[in-house]
């Protein structure tokens, strides 16, 4: 196998002779790396590399930072340079050398075909409007929010120039991200997102959604699909309560819609079973296994679909969101994760019996509504149960909040609660809180 990129090593000579690094500079070095690395002014777009400190033999430790091949000309300065042997030419100002550069990174990704022929009447405006406000609302002064959408579609890649034509039109990533339904299916007649929920009909389903509308959208979906059928435990992140369920889904559903190989013809999936969630989707490997965190090195797929997600907040960089679903499956299930690189990406949450177990009436096609549960150790067999546990999870909590957790009416939360005389609310308004009496 060709191995891609480059690898740095500080504290090793251009004789290749080990010197080390003063022990006391380790931290710094590390420091200013990665400011310097994520700095716009220095490079542009930003690199996301991790650091590994050796020691080589007693007294003496090196730093090896591992470069992937990378799918984006950057820019160091404000200066565009490429290698050439051993030497580093500045190409800048040689635009037939600045094409070619450029027509080398474009040719990795497919979702950069160029459609030079497709016009503004086959997108949807109104999701690039909807792009722009999420970007200003996570970040006030955002660069969007002075662009209109055509410098916002420039700015992130999703115009360029059709490399055997010369002619410029939409890429493949601006239909997925803003076209319409018709136009997507236009492009690409096999891209859809399978959602599936399994765990009372383990042969069949018992609900499904197959989605085939836009990234946005197709976002939203996935979203509501895993919210409708995972319960909302209740966890705490140091001394904050955090919905560990929402922070999985949002790193799962955003990776498998923005890293996915969009040439491939095989069908995402996203299921939710009793035991686990898995996700499956077409992938471009750079390897073959499972991806282990303190090993593992973040390629980008798509970049420019990935630069959308991040800038109106729906993704993290590919490195801190395997930590994030790591660090919030232990919240969610005590379990952890399981990523597994092939043609086809795999990706495993494992999930405790509260996650999937329902209290409270069926809707009107058969599926319970899901909702927030306490302690993972409680399985509900009752409405009072319930209550019980939530008073004792939050002692201010009201009755509307109770009754929309466990799917019915206040006012028969209310009933529920005269059965309960070990209960008691001491105290007025919000000043209040429930007590529980023993018995």
């Amino acid at each position: 196998m060709i191995d891609r990129g480059g690898h740095i090593f500080l504290g090793v000579t251009d004789d290749k002779e080990i010197c080390g690094i003063d022990e006391n500079s380790i931290e710094a070095i590390v420091k200013d790396f990665t400011t310097t690395i994520n700095n716009p002014q220095k490079i542009f777009p930003p690199l996301y590399l991790t650091m590994e400190i050796i020691e080589i033999e007693e007294g003496k430790r090196i730093i090896y930072i591992r470069v992937p091949e990378g799918g984006q000309v950057r820019r160091h300065g404000g200066k565009i340079w490429d290698r050439s042997n051993e030497g580093d030419i500045n190409i800048t100002n040689n635009e037939e050398l600045v094409y070619k550069l450029y027509a080398r990174k474009q040719g990795t990704y497919f979702v950069n075909k160029v459609y030079p022929k497709l016009n503004w009447n086959l997108l949807d405006l109104n999701l690039i409007s909807r792009a722009r406000k999420m970007a200003v609302a996570r970040i006030g002064d955002h660069p969007w929010r002075l662009m209109d959408d055509e410098e916002i579609l420039r700015s992130s890649g999703l115009i360029l120039n059709n490399l055997n034509t010369l002619e410029e039109g939409f890429t493949l990533a601006t239909i997925l991200l803003f076209g319409k339904d018709s136009t997507i299916m236009s492009a690409l007649s096999q891209y859809k997102t399978d959602a599936i929920y399994r765990v009372i009909n383990v042969d069949r389903y018992n609900d499904r959604d197959v989605i085939i509308t836009n990234l946005l959208d197709s976002h939203d979906r996935l979203m509501a699909f895993g919210r409708k059928h995972l319960n909302d435990i209740f966890v705490l992140d140091g001394i904050q309560s955090v919905s560990a369920r929402d922070r999985i889904l949002r790193e799962i559903v955003s990776n498998t819609l923005s890293h996915r190989d969009y040439a491939s013809g095989f069908p995402a999936k996203f299921i939710i079973e009793r035991n686990q969630v898995y996700i499956e989707n077409g992938n471009m490997p750079h390897g073959h296994g499972e991806l282990l965190l303190d090993k593992f090195e973040p390629y980008p797929k798509n970049p420019a679909i990935s630069k959308v997600f991040r800038e109106i907040g729906l993704a993290d960089e590919l490195g801190p969101g395997m930590r994030n679903t790591n660090k919030y499956t232990a919240l969610y299930s005590g379990g952890k994760p399981l990523f597994e690189e092939g043609n086809v990406f795999k990706t495993i949450i494992p999930l405790s019996d509260n996650a999937t177990i329902k209290v409270g009436p069926e809707d009107n096609v058969g599926h319970y509504v899901s909702h927030n549960v306490g302690h993972q150790n409680i399985k509900y067999g009752s409405l009072q149960e319930l209550i019980m546990e939530l008073v004792l999870s939050d002692s201010k909590i009201t009755k509307k909040r109770i009754a929309d957790i466990a799917s019915v009416s206040e006012k028969t939360i209310e009933r529920e609660m005269k059965k309960m005389p070990e209960i008691e609310y001491v105290g007025s308004g919000a000043y209040g809180q429930w007590v529980v009496k023993e018995k």
